[in-house]
Order: structure tokens, then sequence, then C-alpha cells
């Protein structure tokens, strides 16, 4: 059981809690350098002896805490721990100990209670009575780990290396399921072409036990609180306890523990009874009385105990929009009459110091850092927590405003300010409001995110939606709370320093803020600059117009007010741009022409006649996001360094403008710097004045022409919008078949391209305008729903406005059905009333008809297309009702459903739902179970697991799996310090260390890492989220490798059940599962769902593509283990013709394709000419078939899930004819110099190197598919590295890959396997080429391999013109960590299976340099010891 972080505990609590280490395991194969771990013997306290595995950097107090999360100690509370009758002090390390060595018995002291302390042991008592069941998480709201309650023990599988040695079998999803899974074969709701989608079977029911009821209730007694005779003698509460037994018993609280009194419910007596101890944990005095609970309480300390990572609270609430079937028969006794859990207003906490007490934990060691992080995330988890609490609460209505403005109530709540903020007309009203909130989080979280920059300081910050009520939260500032004196006196003395209003004043405290925001804006690319004030003085600002710099109480910095801190987007501010900005007075006018002209530089020629814009919006705060800001800036360096290099050659070539004296270059740096917009003439830099085309600032008119350049930029951003990023969003949707699946997956890959969702409507228009409509017909699926999704959720937030709480149920199921059943029409209020007055036995009022109840679909329906029209610019694309989506862009109303409530926090009774039937509500009241708040928050970043997570993928995209194997391992353990595993890059990473781990074949440890993956989406991410669909393929796949094919047919089934739910059947990755599942399916539902992919893949992507092609084969395949080889030869000619298409005729895949292609053709020959000479008075004929092996099919899957990537090159002829001539010329410059002297690595053999060049024409390479097809990833599993690295200027990069497994790349790869029948040496050698005109050297070293059917040759490429740059983050597979590895081809074998074709690679490593410093390693030795050049 883990210790709640403790709420309210300042600067101690945050170093305090911030240690708590955990995954014990891990830390056994992470080694670090000061870290000394080793075993402590723990007795005393009244606990079995155990061992504690322990570091030497724990304090005595982390310790402790690690001693009350175990089993055998909790929930014993108030402990310290002695060594040899001392007892130790908590803030000493436990390495700074005297005679403290491995196998020292320490024991655990039982110290005496405070009344504090006694409350919180109490609150540790009642966490372990309300032990979650597996249906907890639905009734609280929270997304349950499925796969857990879908599995239960059976044997200890000694191959899983995490130690919880547990052999998991999917139980039956639901009762359908059972009757038809009893043959093997898929319920029929999962079959290709199915219309059925019920939810039960999404969260089926727990094969576990439900919680043990331990006691029937536990309350303070009628007694309490003691009278003050009693007070004096230590008693400090009263508690009544009832048993299960029926037996009511009082008990009391004191320092030493507790003991049973005399009391009764009409005597206080509270004399101890007699013949009962007095016990220092409260479940020892329960067990002595109950002999009930002590049966129940042993019991559960001695099942097992499943994985941290499944039971452990999750930072964040994540939603459900599902909850229990029976709501009612769920909710349980939590004691709450106990009064633990309230905390007198006196207590709350100043979430502030807390927060900024964390970030000032020291940096200086890897340890330290560790717990700054944890601490950071626990209090911040705690701060968010508080939140939605106290979002409920206000809302609710229990918490009165602390100012008189009903405009804007603000209100004071467990340390929280939390308000509306006043709906400005200025800003656009209520959405205007809306708009700020979100934006000042957004800058929040960018000043928070600053590196290396502790001075400045903002306050926390959250925003909740609740009921329709946008509310945000903050912690109290320091100081700023001052009388009505205070606020009379001077702003300085305020310790306002900063802002228009701070007025003009010199101080240091001023200027060491300053100096602050100066070093924040040049991370932020925020241009300083000059505003004229109103009261007409010039501001100098870093920041933009509205933000405040204070010096708090505290003496800390803080920036305040940050909502418009980035850019204005210029396409939605048409009417301040046409405003004069630069110049005031007089000049207006003599100025007036040339400003008309200047004002449209930076548009296109018939831009707004092509697109609409600009255009004005419902809101005035239509921001650049951070990451186009970022994207732009990288764009506008590009062309800069083009523009350069253009002049130069133009005035005599880069090297004589080098290496002459005069001032070409600096004359053509200048020039490029004004043509592409740099604020410096000497240097590109590309800063942006957040104050630019906001409403209300004027600048100096000496400003005019930095203004005028601002303006420019920004119009320019604004295009680059339209012109590259949507487009380019288009583009990736119409390569992946791992697209966006639901609204939330959309909306990532939109914002990670920097494109803002007021841009819905014109991906939409470019979606249509493409000649590959058809194609992303799936993309305009998602478009439309969540245009349609955000304006119904706009409309809702104003219809429960209007709403009462005793309605709430029966108003939000009235507006679903408004929403989904076309003309719905609700019953007349009058015989409903009536109806459910006869039920409940009274008579109806008046007062129970209501406005809400008059709402019709066709009203609704008008509402949301009206704010669609008007923020997404769209018309008439909605149609008149929810059946023209369904069908005119296939959406389903299931998934419509599961959106709406993920976005408004609606949570829906676990049932199957019919939504098409117009004759009756298909949703009633009874259905709505709650309505949860939705918090959006301050991300803390997990810096040094990041990093290593982050390193770990450029290892992968190096190719060197054995190293990134390492960094992924290093970074799983610091995610489990941090986080306890709790986090979406947590899952990310177990999810790529799993990929790693199976192409280095550690199967065993790949499948228990992809369970831990697993788990973590579903707790994390959602039961149902697009990422936990992908980990349970993954899943799948592993699960098959290891045998259990029962269990990869679950994984797989579940994954498309969830595919089906969210989005649908057609879906480019719906192909992807049917392929998995036709390969491990038998009977005739493998080629149905064989079919289903072949058929989508073409729809998709066309005949001629990878996918396609390799669709094709695995049907012929399928189709000769049937004996139908005329249609596998159709297929088989389908997959040839793609594959010639696309590699080229002397690809190795091709002539693979050609040799199955033949032995299908033989066979089928052979198959005639049987059936011809047996006659026909043969009734029966045997027809022999081709079946692929195990290892065939594994490879398969492996393939087609993206674990090994496919990639192509149009120039594979090129770069094998140079490879050709480049072994050549090592093998003749090693056959002259054998001189020197070899060492056991440097040894080989010039008869194997012959062997290597007569089988040079059948080559596989390996590389990685990166997201932008250039930077290579190679299988490893040799045990020594050496490096060869390859500079060949005249080969261009592109990815070379076959679905055999042939995979090249032409600027980059540099490994060749040599391949001959099935067995072949080789070895590669080391030499130097120097190329003149070609300005590349090239060195090459290498060893011989020996002992294995294929040889290994090791290397680095190195090429400038290669991206290394890795972008974490996204989902839908790419965060994954795509690997990119090939699989070697191999002679067709008798039976003509194709299990060579996909057989496993040959192993390689390479490597390939980066621009950038990776792993500290920069200017010196590589990571395998190569010196660069």
């Amino acid at each position: 059981m883990k210790d709640k972080v403790r709420k309210g505990g300042g600067r101690h609590q945050a170093k305090a809690d911030g240690i708590s280490p955990t995954g014990g395991k891990e830390a056994a194969s992470f080694k670090q350098e000061d870290d000394s771990s080793f075993s402590l013997k723990i007795q005393g306290a009244g606990v079995e002896p155990f061992e504690l595995q322990a570091h030497g950097f724990w304090l005595v107090q982390d310790a402790v805490m690690t001693l009350l999360s175990r089993d055998e100690v909790c929930p014993r509370s108030n402990l310290s721990l002695a060594l040899a009758g001392t007892t130790l002090d908590p803030l000493t390390e436990l390495q700074s100990l005297k005679g403290l060595k491995p196998g020292t018995i320490l024991r655990l002291v039982e110290e005496p209670y405070t009344s504090r302390s006694a409350r919180l042991h109490l609150a540790r008592v009642l966490e372990l009575l309300r032990a979650s069941g597996p249906q907890d998480a639905l009734k609280e709201g929270r997304s349950p780990s499925v796969l857990e309650m879908l599995t239960h023990t059976q044997t200890p599988d000694s191959s899983l290396p995490n130690g919880k040695s547990l052999k998991r079998s999917l139980s039956k999803e639901s009762t359908k399921t059972e009757t038809s899974n009893q043959d093997g074969a898929p319920p029929e709701y999962l079959l290709p072409g199915s219309s059925e989608r019920p939810l039960m079977a999404l969260l089926p029911q727990s094969s576990q036990p439900e919680a043990p009821s331990y006691i029937r209730d536990l309350s303070l007694s009628c007694w309490n609180p003691p009278p003050g005779h009693r007070k004096l003698q230590g008693d400090f509460l009263y508690i009544t306890v009832v048993t299960m037994e029926g037996k009511r018993c009082d008990i009391t609280s004191c320092p030493k523990g507790f003991f049973l009194n005399k009391s009764t419910e009409e005597v206080f007596d509270p004399r101890p009874a007699q013949s009962t101890p007095l016990c220092h944990c409260f479940t020892d005095l329960l067990s002595h009385i109950s002999p009930a609970f002590k049966q129940t309480f042993t019991t559960r300390k001695n099942r097992p105990q499943p994985p941290p990572v499944e039971v452990m609270p999750t930072p964040y609430h994540t939603l459900s929009w599902l909850g229990p079937p029976c709501a009612s028969r769920t909710h349980k006794n939590t004691f709450g009459r106990l009064g633990v859990d309230e905390q007198p207003a006196a207590q709350a906490p100043d979430w502030n110091e807390e927060m900024q007490a964390a970030r000032g934990l020291p940096l200086g060691s890897l340890e330290e850092r560790l717990q700054r992080d944890r601490a950071l995330l626990q209090v911040n988890s705690a701060f968010v927590r508080t939140v939605s609490q106290g979002a409920e609460t206000v809302v609710d209505g229990f918490v009165e405003p602390v100012n008189g403005n009903p405009e804007d109530p603000a209100f004071l709540w467990g340390g929280l300010f939390m308000s509306q903020g006043a709906a400005s007309a200025v800003f656009g009203g209520e959405r205007g409001r809306r708009a700020a909130q979100r934006l000042e989080l957004k800058g929040v979280q960018a000043y928070s995110d600053i590196e290396g920059h502790q001075g400045l300081h903002t306050l926390p910050t959250a925003i909740v939606d609740y009921r329709g009520v946008r509310l945000s939260a903050q912690g109290l500032a320091p100081g700023l709370e001052g009388s009505e004196q205070d606020q009379e006196s001077a702003p300085a003395s305020r310790g306002l320093l900063y802002g228009i209003n701070a007025g003009p004043q010199e101080s240091p405290q001023r200027r060491r803020l300053l100096e602050l925001l100066a070093h924040a804006s040049k991370s932020l690319s925020i241009q300083r600059h000059v505003i004229v004030s109103p009261q007409n003085y010039k501001v100098p600002l870093f920041t933009s117009v509205d933000a405040q710099g204070l010096l708090g109480a505290d003496g800390r910095f803080y920036v305040l007010d940050v909502f418009r801190t980035f850019p204005a987007d210029a396409n939605f501010c048409p009417e301040v741009e046409t405003g004069n900005q630069t110049v005031t007075g007089e000049m207006e006018s003599n100025e007036s022409c040339e400003k008309d002209e200047d004002v449209k530089e930076g548009w296109p020629e018939s831009y707004h006649s092509d697109s609409g814009l600009p255009r004005s919006f419902s809101h005035s705060l239509c921001r650049l996001r951070p990451e186009l800001v970022q994207i732009f800036i990288q764009h506008k360096h590009c062309q800069f360094t083009q523009r350069v290099k253009e002049i130069l050659d133009e005035n005599g070539g880069f090297e004589e403008c080098a290496t002459s004296r005069d001032s070409r270059s600096t004359d053509a740096v200048r020039a490029a710097c004004k043509e592409v917009g740099s604020v410096s003439n000497i240097i590109f830099e590309m800063r942006f004045n957040p104050n630019v085309f906001s409403q209300g600032v004027s600048f100096p008119p000496g400003d005019s022409t930095s203004t005028k350049l601002q303006e420019r930029l920004l119009r320019e951003a604004a295009v680059f919008i339209l012109t590259h990023q949507i487009p380019e969003f288009v583009e990736y949707c119409l390569q992946s078949n791992e697209a966006p699946m639901d609204g939330d997956s959309l909306k990532q890959a939109l914002h990670q391209r920097g494109i803002n969702l007021r841009y819905l409507g014109h991906v939409m228009k470019s979606i249509s305008q493409s000649e590959h409509e058809e194609r992303l017909r799936h993309i305009m699926r998602l478009v439309i729903a969540d245009i349609f999704l955000r304006s119904t959720r706009r409309v809702f937030n104003s219809f429960l406005q209007g709403v009462d709480v005793p309605s709430l149920s029966a108003a939000v199921s009235h507006f679903l059905c408004c929403l989904l059943v076309p003309h719905f029409m609700p019953a007349p209020a009058g015989e409903e009333t009536k109806k459910k007055s006869r039920r409940r036995g009274r008579v109806a009022g008046a007062s129970e008809s209501t406005a809400w109840s008059a709402l019709t679909g066709a009203e609704l329906w008008n509402l949301v297309c009206q704010d669609a029209a008007e923020t997404y610019s769209i018309s008439d694309s909605l149609g008149s009702g929810p059946n023209h989506l369904v069908e005119h862009y296939g959406l389903q109303k299931i998934s419509l459903l599961r959106e709406f409530c993920l976005k408004t926090g609606v949570q829906l009774r676990l049932r199957d739902y019919v939504l098409d039937n117009q004759n009756k509500a298909p949703i009633g009241p009874d259905d709505v179970l709650n309505i949860i708040p939705v918090v959006k928050h301050i991300r803390i970043p997990t810096v040094d697991a990041s990093t290593a997570y982050r390193a770990a993928l450029t290892f992968l995209q190096k190719g060197l799996l054995d190293q990134a194997h390492e960094r992924l391992k290093e970074a799983a353990y610091l995610f489990g310090r941090v986080c306890d595993n709790l986090h979406p890059d947590a899952c990310y990473c177990h999810s790529v260390l799993a990929k790693v781990a199976y192409l280095q074949g550690k199967a065993a440890e790949a499948r228990s890492v992809q369970l831990t993956a697993v788990v973590i989406s579903e707790r994390v991410l959602g039961f149902d989220h697009p990422n936990t669909i992908q980990q349970y393929a993954f899943l799948g796949v592993y699960v098959f490798a290891g045998g259990e094919t029962a269990l990869a047919q679950k994984c797989l089934l579940r994954a498309r059940h969830l595919m089906l739910t969210v989005h649908g059947e057609d879906h480019p990755y719906i192909a992807t599962l049917d392929s998995c599942l036709g390969l491990v399916l038998t009977g005739d539902q493998s080629g149905q769902f064989l079919k289903n992919a072949l058929r989508l893949n073409t729809s998709f992507f066309g005949p001629t593509n990878l996918h396609t092609a390799l669709s094709q084969h695995l049907l012929a395949q399928r189709m000769c283990s049937k004996g139908d080889y005329r249609s596998a030869m159709m297929h088989e000619k389908e997959a040839l013709a793609a594959f010639t298409s696309l590699l080229g005729e002397d690809h190795s895949q091709t002539s693979c394709s050609k040799e199955f292609l033949c032995t299908i053709t033989k066979q089928a020959v052979k198959v005639e000419r049987s059936l011809r000479q047996a006659g026909a008075d043969c009734t029966e004929q045997t027809v022999e078939c081709i079946t692929p092996s195990t290892n065939t099919v594994v490879e398969q899957m492996v393939l087609v899930t993206g674990i090994r990537r496919v990639a192509q090159s149009d120039r594979l002829t090129e770069y094998k004819q140079k490879h050709l001539e480049l072994k050549a010329a090592v093998a003749k410059e090693l056959g002259l110099d054998l001189g020197f002297k070899l060492g056991a690595k440097e040894l080989f053999s010039l008869e194997n190197m012959k062997l290597e060049e007569k089988g040079s024409d059948q080559e596989s390479g390996s590389g990685e598919e990166a997201a932008d097809g250039g930077s290579p990833a190679v299988e490893s599993a040799s045990e020594s590295k050496q490096e060869q690295k390859v500079e060949e200027a005249s080969v261009e990069s592109s990815a070379v890959v076959s679905a055999n497994g042939h995979v090249t790349e032409p600027a980059e790869q540099n490994q060749q396997t040599e391949v001959d029948g099935g067995d072949s040496d080789g070895a590669s050698s080391g030499a130097e080429v120097k190329e003149v005109n070609g300005e590349s050297e090239v060195a090459a070293t290498g060893k011989e391999t020996d002992g294995g059917n294929s040889s290994t040759a090791n290397g680095e490429i190195k090429s400038d013109a290669t991206d290394d740059k890795v972008k974490t983050g996204k989902v839908n597979g790419e965060i994954n960590g795509v690997l990119d590895v090939p699989v070697s081809p191999s002679v067709l074998k008798g039976k003509g299976t194709w299990a060579d074709i996909v057989s496993k690679a040959a192993v390689v490593n390479g490597e390939a340099e980066k621009d950038t410093e990776v792993n500290r390693v920069a200017d010196g030795p590589t990571a395998n010891g190569a010196a660069e050049e």
C-alpha cells in the first residue's frame, strides 16, 4: 500500500516525499557510479523479519517511507529506525552511518502519537479498508486497467524477469463472447463488415474477487471530542467500531496507541476495558476484537499482490466515459464519518510556497534532480486534485464568493484562488474569456519550461471545466493581498516592478527582474520593444503588454498575466491590422498613404480570395502556437542559408568569398538577413513582437520600420500555416497507416505542426481539394466530427447554465437524445411528470416544467451548425441532422457519443446503446452517472528520464541496439523513480524498450515489458485511447512469438474492438490489425480478415504500395495453405507487379517474389497433373498445401505492425554499384598491405573476403524510416563493435526497404550482409579511400564474423544531409520508436514457403553521425571509439 502524498507539508514535505524509492528491481540493472545498493534486515514493531534493499544515498527518512509502503509493515505508521539501540536521525544518509553494512539489523521503533499523527494513522487504515476493487476505478470515473481485469493467474511463468511470474491468459470478454469463443472463433461483432458495436464487452467483468469487507462501520464516537479532564490524561479521539459480527465497540486514541474503553451508546466510561491490550497499530486492536477482521486481514496480506503500476494511484485523473453497469450497487461505506479526510480551513496548503520550494531544490547531482522532479510532480498532482475538488465545490454552490462582483465572482477554497475571469468585450465576451484562461495556462507553461533559469517564477495554475463553467485556479500569490492603504500607495511599494502600469522607477530589484525577463524573452523568441503607455510615456517591454513583473513578499520575482505571450495570428486580426499602430497625431495623416501600401506586405497575391483570410473571429485572442513559432524560425533559417549561398555564388563562389578579405561575405549575410526579416542585420535572429496586431497598443513613431517588419513576419507566419503546415499534415496522413484515430490524436497531430484547431475548416477544405480526397476520407471524417463536437460542446455549456442540480441527469440525457436521434421530439412535460409522480406517490407541481426540456433536435442542430459556420467558416457541411454525418462521412454515433463524453466530462452507465431508435429515447436519466471536472494543467517535465529516452532514440536512428537498450533501461528506471512509471512518456519508453528487446532476440523480456506498457497506457491515457490500441497490437505479436496463440488472438481482437468503437472499420490501422488476425487465426475467418486488410490497403494506399503488396502476398500465402493455387497466383502476380514498380527488377524483394510465384506455379501444375491422372472415377483427391512456419508468421506480423519498418529507394542499383566499387578498393588495398599488427578484433580472412565478393549480388542492409524518411536504424546483436565511416557526396539520401527485409539507405546506410544459398561466410575490412572531386573521404574497418549463416559488418556513416532531430510526444506509433530493421532474404526451400523472405535478419550494426552533440560526445571519439573526421 502506497503512503499517499500529504498535502500542505511545505518545504520539508516536498523534500521528504521527493524520494520514496520504487522499482528496486530496475535499480539492479541500472548502475550509477555513486549507487551503493545493499540489503538490510528489518525487525521489531510486531512485524515478521524481512529484508530491505536500500541505497547508500537514501536518507533515513527515505528508508522509513519505503518501509511504510511495504505490505509487511502497512498500515503501521509513526515509526523510526534504530541501529544498535540508538534511534537514527531522519535526515542522515545511510552511507554515512557508522557500523552500517550489508546484512545489518535495523529495528523498527514505535514512536508516541500526537493528535495529528494519530489522525494520519487512521487515514492509512481507512485507505486499507477502502481498498479499490476492480469496479472502483469506473465508479470514480478513472480509466481502469482492463488487461489486469481480463487476466487471472494460472501457473508460474519463469520467463518473466520482473519477479511477478504470472502467466496471464485473457478470460472471456462477456457472455456473448463466451458462447461464440467455444470453438476459438472470434465473435460475430468483431468480424469484418459487422455494424454492431457492443459496449458491454469493452469493460468485461473482472475474474478477481471483489474487495473484502473488513468491518461494518467505523466512525467518530458520540462522546467525541474528549472532555477536558480526559484530554489532560492524553485522550485524542473516541472511535466507534461495528464489527462484522455485529459487535459495537468504543476505542480510545492516546499517545501510546489505541485501546478498547467501556463506553456504550448510553454511558460514557473512558476506562480501559478488561483483558484488552494497548496496541500501537489500530488494525492490531481490530484483529483482537473481531475474528472476522483478523481472518480477512490475514488473507489479504498473504495473497499475491499485483505489480505497483497496476494499483498505485495515477498522478492525474484519466477520465473513463463509461461507468459501472449498476452504480448504486457498487457504492460502499467509505467510513467518512470518521472525519479524518476533513481538513480545517486553517490547514489549507500554500500551493505557491510548496511549488516554489520544490522548484528551488538543488540540481547538482542526478539524485538531487530526481528528488526535485518527483517533488514537483507530487505537488502539482496534489494541486490538480484539489483544483478538481474545488471546482465541484464552487460550481455546486457550497462556497460563497469573496468579492461582490456577480459578473466575475472569485472564490477562495483549499488554498486556491478560483475565478471565471471577466468577460471583456475587448477580447470577445465569453469566448474571449475562455481563450484568455487557456492562453494563460500556455504562457505559464512556456515560462516554466525555460531551462537553466531559476530566478523567474510563475504561480501554480490550472483551468477546469465543470458543468459548463470554466474556472481558472491559481495558488495564492505572496504579498499581493495588501490593505486599501497599500493599494493606494506607489506601485513599487506593492512590489510591482514591471509592466505598463508600473510607472517609471529604478531599483536593483527592477534591474534584476529586467535581466530575468530579457533572458526569458530570448528563449521564447520575443523581441524587446517599446510601446506608448496611456499616460503617454514610453515603456520598454520584454513581454506582452498585459504582463506584470512582481517582487513577492517571499523575495521571489513573479511574472503574471502572460496570456498574450505568443505572437498574434494575422489570419484572424483584420480589424486590428487596418488600424495604425505605429504613429499617432499628425503623423498618422502624413503617412497614411504609405501605411496603406505597406500594410499588405507579407500577403501573397490573391491570398484573401483563395483562402478567405484574413477574417474576423469570435474572439480577439488568436495567437500562434509555440510549435509553429519554432517551425517557422527553422523555415526562415533554411531560406537564410540558401539565400547566402546564392548571393555568394553570384559573386564568385563560396571559397573565393570566404578566403578573400573584402566585404562580399558580410554583404551577403546582411542582404540575406534583410530579405528573410531577421531582427539583426549581421546575424540571423528571428524574434517576434507579441503586441503587434493587439488592440489598444501604440508604438512610438521612431519604431515604424521595426513594427512594419514585425507585421510582415506575422503575416508570413500566418500564410506559412496554410501553404506549408496544412499540406504537410495532409501528406503525412496520406502516407501513414498510423494516422489519427480520434479527436484527441487529431488534435495532437495538428498541434505538433503548429496548426490551431480554428484551422479545422481549412484542413477540411485542403482535403476536399486534394486529388486523393477518397484516400483521406478517414481524416475528413475526424475533422468533421471534431468540428461538430467542439461546436456542440459550446452549445452544451450554455445549455447547462439554465439547469438546476436536481435536473442535471435528465437534462444531459435529453440533450444527448436531441443530438444523436434525428428529429427527436421530447415527450410532453405534463405527461412525463405525471408518470413519475404516480411512480413516486406524489402530485406533480408546476415547478417541474423546465425550459431545457423544450429543446428539440432541430433547434439543437441549428445552434450547432450556426456555431460551426461562425468558428470554422464551413457551410452546409454538417447537413440537416446526425444521419447526414453517418451517410456522407461514415461517422459512427457511438464514436460521437464517446468523444462528447470525454470532452465534457459526462460519464454514462456501461450498457449497449441503440442510437437509431427514433421512437424511444436511447439514453435516459439513469444512464447519466456523473459529470466529472476536466482539468488542464501544467506538464511537469521528467528531465533526466526524457533525456535518456531521447538519447536511446538517437542510438536507434544510428542503429546501435545494444546502446539503445541500455539507455532505454536507464530511462525506464528513471521514470520509475520520478513518477512510478505512471506517465505517458514512460509508456512510450516501455513500448520502445519492448521492441528493442524483441529485435535483440529477448522475446520474454519484450513480452514482460509490453505488458507494463499496456497497463500504463490504459491507466494514464485511457482504456480506449489510440495508443492503447497500438500497445495491444504489439503485445499480440510478442505473446504469439512466445507460443501463446490464444492470448495473441484475444489481444488483437481487443485492439480491433477498441478500434471499431473509437473510429470504425474504415481506417488504415484496421488493415494492420486484420493482417495480424489473418495470420494468427485459423479457419475461414483468417481469409476473411486478410481479404478485408487487402481491400482497405488498396483503398487507402492504392495498388502500387508496399502495404498493399504485402497484403497481396499474405493472401497468396493463405490461399497456398488452402490449396487454392489459382487464386494464390493471381494475388502474388499483383504483389510482384507492385514490388517491380516500386523497387525495380534487380531488388532482392522482387527476386524472391518471382521465386515464390514460380513455386506456386509449379505446385499448381503438379496438382493439376495429379488430378488429371487420377481420372474421373476418383472422388477424393488430397491436395498438397504450402503452410508457412510459425517463425515466418511472426516475422510477417513484425513487418505488418511496423516493429520492423518498410521503406523504399529509387537508387538501389546505383548504390549497389558504388558499394561494389568501394569493396573492391578496400580489398585491393588490404591485399597489398598486410604488415600492420592485428589484434583479436581485427583478424580477417582473405578467403572469406573472396566469398563475400562472390556473393555480393545478394546484399541486405538495414535502416530505419524516421519521420523524415532519412535516419537509419539497424538491428545489432554483435558483441564487439567496430565503426565504418562512409561519405559519398554523389549518393543522395533515400531509404530502401522491402517486405523481404532488404533494407538499405544510399547516403547513410553502411551495413551489407552477404547471403549465399542460406549459408555464407564473409568479412569486412578496413581501408581509406579519398575522392578528390567528390570532396569526401571513406574510412572503413571491419572484422570477421564466424559461427553463423550470415556475416556482420559494423560501421558508421557520416552524412551532412542527415536530419537527426528526434521528435518526441507523438501518439499513434511514431512516438513508440519506429524501428526499420531488416530481414534478410534467402533461397526458397523445397515446399515453397516464404519463411526465408521474412526470416530473421542477419545481425548488423551501424551508426550515423549527428550534427548535434548527443550523450555529451562532441568533436571527439564516438560512442564506439572511432575518431570523427
